[in-house]
């Protein structure tokens, strides 16, 4: 099966299930720039819950700009405020500090493109999870038919819909969380949540989350 992704910011975790069964894995770069999505913002695991994470971007709602020219705002000192908030939030998970000087650099160095800044992030988590596909390309053109052995996710994967009835192939397998006794297990937030939980057992949680996996 090759499926179709858009370009995301610290995806949630059901996205990156999809690297797991699928043969080939296209990330779009070709579609217009839509905001509220999972292309500029994600959703980490504080102690008081779920908080969302939004980079700011160059961009007017009246023009239509391709994912792969849509640049970083350099305003509101965003990378300061995200990296202080994953630091807060997972500091004491137990491999945060493991994990810590990977994700460094993408906080404190100057970033223009927000689709150059997803896939460098994007890459080294599938490095991280030791996630290694034949391939995993970057779409040449914007696709709108598709044939039976390709799956668009593209607009699924979305915060503001419902992965319950979107995609039954996707089944959030608990796991431990720095504040789960407090809140309870949260489902489906940013895969660092799980990296910094789980360390090198996250790709067996990811495993046990996809349904065809378990039947």
């Amino acid at each position: 099966m090759n499926i179709y992704l858009s370009s995301a910011y610290l995806a949630p975790i059901q996205y990156y299930t999809k690297f797991l069964s699928a043969e080939t894995v296209y990330i779009e770069q070709w579609d217009n720039y839509i905001k509220q999505t999972y292309r500029n913002r994600c959703t980490i695991v504080s102690a008081n819950g779920a908080i969302s994470l939004s980079i700011p971007v160059v961009h007017s709602s009246k023009e239509k700009t391709l994912m792969k020219d849509i640049r970083i705002a350099d305003h509101d000192n965003w990378q300061h405020m995200h990296w202080n908030a994953i630091v807060s939030a997972y500091n004491s998970t137990p491999f945060f500090e493991y994990y810590r000087d990977d994700f460094h650099p993408f906080f404190h160095q100057k970033q223009t493109f927000l689709f150059d800044f997803n896939e460098g992030l994007h890459h080294l988590i599938l490095e991280l999870l030791n996630i290694d596909l034949p391939a995993i390309n970057h779409t040449q053109n914007y696709k709108t038919e598709f044939a039976d052995n390709e799956l668009d996710m593209r607009e699924l994967i979305h915060p503001k819909k419902d992965w319950r009835a979107l995609d039954s192939d996707f089944t959030p397998t608990p796991y431990y969380q720095v504040f789960g006794q407090k809140l309870g297990f949260t489902p489906n937030v940013s895969i660092v949540d799980l990296l910094f939980n789980m360390g090198n057992e996250s790709q067996i949680v990811l495993g046990k989350s996809v349904r065809k996996v378990l039947n």
